[in-house]
Order: C-alpha cells, then structure tokens, then sequence
C-alpha cells in the first residue's frame, strides 16, 4: 500500500508539473508569436500531444515488454528533456523583458531616458525571435545530450585514502557502477558494453550502488544477463536504491543474488576473506523503510556487525548517510542517487535538495564520493553531467 500512494503521489507531481508546462509552451510558441490560425492550432496539438506520451509512458512502462517498452518511452522521454530546455529558455526571455520593463518603469520615476519597452507591434517580434532562439536551444540542446549520454560512460579514477588500510593493500582497485536504470532506456546491449568496461579495469572489487533497475523482473531479467560476467577477487557486491523499491523489491532480490551479485543488507563483509584488512559495509536505501516491510537503512545493524579495528567503506545509495556514517568514524564512503544534477536546469534544483551533488568531499575523517551515475533516468541526455564508473584506488596512509 505504502508503494501504490508514493507511486501514485509521485505520478499526480509529475501530472501537474507536465500540464502547466505545456500549457506555459503553448501559450509561448503558438499563441504569443502572432502565428497564423492553421499554424497555432498545429503546433498546439503537437505540443498536447507530446504532453500526453509523458504520462503514458510512465504508466505503460509497468506493462510492457522491454522491447515495446523502449520504442514507446524513448521519444517520450527525449521530449521531456527539450521540453524542459524549451521551458527554461522562455523563461529566461521572460525575465528579460520582464526587467526591461522593470528598467522603463525605474527610469521613468526617476526621471532617466531608458530605451522604451518594445511597442505591441514590435512585442509580437520579439516574441517571434525568443520562440526562435528557445527552439535552437531546445533541439540543439537535446542533440547534444543524447549524444553525450549514449556515448558514456567515462572512467574517472580517483585515489583515496583510508585510514587504517594495511599496507599490503595499498592500491587495492574498486570499481563502482551506480544508477544504471535498467529498463529505463538503458537494455542489455548497453549493459554489456559497460560491464566489458568494467572487467577491462580488472578489479580488485565491484560496487554497484542501487537503482539498477525501473521495471519487473519478468519485463527485465533477460536485459541483466550481462551481470553474470562481472567478475572481481574480492567480489561484485550490490545495494538496494528507490527505485529497486518501486520496481518490487522483494522479488528483485533472489534474482539478484542468482544473477551474481552479494546483496549487502544493513550488513558487515571483512575483507579479503583469508586476511581482512576492511570491511566492507552495505545499507538499504534510506527511503525503504516507507516502501517495504522488513526494510530500512540500519548502519547501526551494520556496523555490529564489522570487525573491530578495521578501516570501513561504505556502500550506500543516497549520499546523506554520510553524514551519520562520518559520526561513527566511516573512513570511506560511496554513494550515487543524484546523477550529478543530469541535466540542466535540474542540477541548480538538485543542489538545493541534496547536502552533496557529484564528486570528492570531506566530512571530518570520512571520505565521501558521489558518482554522477553510469546511466540516467527519465531524458537519456547529459548536459553538464558526465555518466560515469568509477575506478576507486585505496591508499594506505
């Protein structure tokens, strides 16, 4: 039940905002610039149209098979993302005008010759030219976009010290893959281009840090077959993110361990097993106590269950458990979830919303790295973001 009302409080979000935008594009691009009747009334219906394959994907998208499903969702969704490019340059144009006329209206009362705000004739150009210059950015800005996500991921190397590591494992390589989003436009083509980019690093040990997947398994299974060949000494270990909750958690999990994943659950692994010098620890995601029963982060529960004296890493989807984790002296941890922002505009919200956005930061003795995600979810465009996997170097010092 707890599922159905965040899905279905998300979908009524997600209604409301896609409505008002598109009323906001018709008002802009079919009424404002002075188009003939036959030519407003064509482009309001292309732009109601495209407002209604959002919806309908989304809802389709829990129906379908993989292959209808992508054929359905991927125009859809690229409209998403220039839609809300379109959106954020009208209104840049908007706030022009709107202080040119701010400007006209000071000037006046101060008694300042400013240039007049445009004429009604010469409004309706203007309006016709910012049409023109959002479209540009629009289409311009979605082609580079998608080029630039279909052709990631990059491989960012850091290195990172943790506290405590035995010298013997120092430069021990880690690998991690977070946000896929299988199902979400990503398939097991794709997926198996990544993981041959993975095993190409040759690994000491694999991290995939939640939202793998947007989908069921009987929708999804095949396209994850890839995963089997992910291989590393020290293991290919895996947490739970929000979406692996709104895709059905429970049923997600066996098929997980079956596909040759350790699924670590508010759990303590000390590694390398014959001669720990870490321990790895995994949490579920910290939204899943309201999405499932019998799940909840717990770093509490995990870190009973680690070694003493060892230097810890850990894993987790959403990046504020760092915040507790840097209390109990956590000397290293990953986390994805944010995709680094994605896409422009989003990445000025996300910030607002999320303590840490993409990259290195330092809390106190804890580390804390933030992946851009491998994938994405919604628009398969990267403007200001890279999709990425991350090869993580330990140092003992």
């Amino acid at each position: 039940m707890a599922r159905v009302l965040q899905f279905s409080l998300f979908l009524t979000v997600v209604l409301s905002f896609t409505a008002l935008v598109h009323l906001y594009l018709v008002r802009r691009l079919a009424r404002d610039p002075g188009l003939p009747a036959r030519a407003r009334r064509v482009v309001t219906v292309v732009i109601v149209l495209l407002g209604v394959s959002l919806p309908l994907a989304m809802l389709l998208g829990r129906v379908l098979p993989f292959g209808s499903l992508r054929l359905l969702q991927q125009p859809a969704y690229v409209w998403m993302g220039t839609m809300c490019l379109l959106a954020a340059a009208l209104l840049l144009t908007d706030l022009g005008r709107a202080l040119l006329w701010l400007g006209e209206r000071v000037g006046a009362r101060l008694g300042r010759r400013l240039p007049p705000f445009p004429s009604r004739a010469q409004s309706v150009g203007v309006r016709r030219a910012a049409a023109l210059v959002a479209l540009l950015v629009g289409l311009g800005g979605t082609a580079y976009g998608v080029v630039h996500a279909v052709g990631g991921p990059v491989v960012v190397r850091i290195e990172v010290p943790l506290p405590g590591l035995p010298a013997r494992l120092d430069g021990l390589r880690l690998v991690q893959l977070s946000d896929l989003h299988v199902g979400g436009g990503l398939g097991g083509a794709r997926l198996a281009r990544i993981v041959a980019q993975v095993q190409a690093r040759q690994p000491d040990l694999i991290a995939i840090t939640g939202d793998l997947v947007d989908g069921a398994p009987e929708q999804l299974l095949p396209e994850l077959e890839p995963l089997r060949r992910l291989q590393a000494p020290l293991g290919v270990y895996f947490v739970t993110g929000n979406h692996e909750y709104y895709s059905g958690v429970e049923r997600w999990i066996p098929e997980f361990e079956r596909l040759g994943l350790r699924v670590l659950r508010n759990e303590a692994v000390a590694l390398p097993p014959d001669a720990p010098g870490f321990t790895l620890l995994g949490i579920d995601d910290s939204h899943a106590r309201s999405l499932a029963t019998g799940h909840g982060a717990d770093l509490h529960g995990a870190l009973a269950g680690a070694t003493p004296g060892l230097p810890q890493v850990l894993l987790t989807h959403q990046p504020a458990a760092a915040l507790q984790a840097a209390q109990h002296g956590v000397g290293l941890v990953l986390a994805g979830h944010t995709h680094g922002g994605q896409l422009w505009p989003f990445t000025l919200f996300v910030r607002l919303q999320q303590p840490f956005l993409a990259g290195l930061y330092t809390l106190g003795d804890t580390r804390l790295w933030v992946s851009q995600g491998t994938g994405w979810w919604g628009p398969p465009l990267r403007l200001g973001t890279d999709s990425e996997l991350t090869e993580i170097v330990l140092r003992a010092r």
